[in-house]
């Protein structure tokens, strides 16, 4: 078992060695863990502030680059 901590929350959870997540974690340490709880909200509130019309995702523009 591998101990992880929620990078938002702090609280400590076990995942199993043979799980693709604590495999990822462990490989590249870079990669942080999040709980499923912290997970699940931030994407409801994200879904939340879409929905408002006010949310803007600043992205690069797309080049069309015929190479």
């Amino acid at each position: 078992m591998m101990r992880v901590k929620c990078v938002i929350c702090d609280e400590i959870h076990k995942l199993d060695d043979e799980n693709p997540e604590a495999k990822k974690i462990r490989n590249r340490p870079i990669h942080t863990y999040m709980c499923p709880e912290c997970h699940d909200r931030i994407s409801n509130r994200t879904n939340e502030r879409k929905a408002t019309g006010h949310f803007r995702l600043y992205r690069d523009p797309v080049k069309n680059n015929n190479w």
